[in-house]
């Protein structure tokens, strides 16, 4: 049986990483973190994933925070940012800089991450 790709999602609401755990887990590995510290630690810990979605607006560091300090150690993991809100400067910024792939909308389209993850995965291979 082929190998699930791991993703990692970070977002300091229980509630959301269940939610992705559900629609995701036949689909995916998933590994959820509850912040950015937590989602440091877990990358550290699991040197399998492929694929790292954070939501922007969480205490201590932001999702583009977080995803700075880990594009540093880990440069060939697909980054992306979950956001309830429009594209800020700083998103869009880090979509310039190529520090993300994409960013998505809350409440998350299913079909919209598994297709760009799809396409990523088949770029980075």
């Amino acid at each position: 049986m082929e190998e699930l790709v791991s993703v990692l999602y970070v977002d300091d609401e229980p509630m959301n990483l269940m939610l992705f755990n559900i629609n995701f887990k036949k689909k995916y590995n998933v590994i959820t973190a509850l912040s950015g510290e937590e989602g440091l630690e877990k990358l550290s810990q699991n040197p399998k994933i492929l694929v790292v979605i954070s939501d922007m607006k969480m205490p201590g560091m932001n999702g583009i925070e977080f995803i700075s300090q880990a594009k540093k150690s880990y440069p060939n993991i697909i980054f992306y940012i979950l956001t309830g809100y429009d594209i800020t400067p700083e998103i869009a910024q880090a979509l310039k800089d190529k520090l993300i792939n994409h960013y998505f909308s809350k409440p998350f389209n299913i079909d919209e991450i598994e297709q760009s993850i799809s396409l990523s995965i088949g770029k980075s291979i």
